[in-house]
């Protein structure tokens, strides 16, 4: 840091990271983020979703999670409607599919159901 616009930068930067972790929102997006995870990709897939909602506004705040107890299907995303209390589980998720469940589970409330663990289970 050299300057006061620096500062201010930095300190925008994380007034954005708080909102990012809004309690109000509709939707908590889980990244399951153990051993497991990370090795299977977990992390590129985190690093998406922080972005494309730093970039965009979804009604959504993002959090990581240790091991979820599934690893055969890491990396795995959980989306928590906080509104009807529901829970959805998206497996083998890549940075591809995790902007695709921003985009339509986050603002169109459309369950992808073909990334779901119950198409897995079938």
């Amino acid at each position: 840091m050299k300057s006061l616009e620096d500062l201010k930068k930095m300190r925008e930067k994380a007034l954005k990271k708080v909102e990012m972790r809004d309690v109000n929102k509709k939707y908590r997006v889980v990244v399951g983020m153990a051993t497991c995870g990370i090795a299977a990709g977990a992390r590129p897939v985190l690093n998406t979703l922080i972005e494309e909602i730093s970039r965009n506004e979804y009604p959504c705040i993002v959090t990581q999670t240790g091991c979820i107890g599934l690893c055969a299907y890491e990396p795995i995303v959980e989306v928590f409607n906080q509104e009807d209390h529901t829970k959805t589980t998206y497996v083998h998720v890549t940075p591809e599919k995790a902007i695709s469940i921003l985009q339509n589970h986050i603002l169109k409330d459309r369950i992808l159901t073909e990334l779901t663990i119950d198409n897995y289970q079938k």
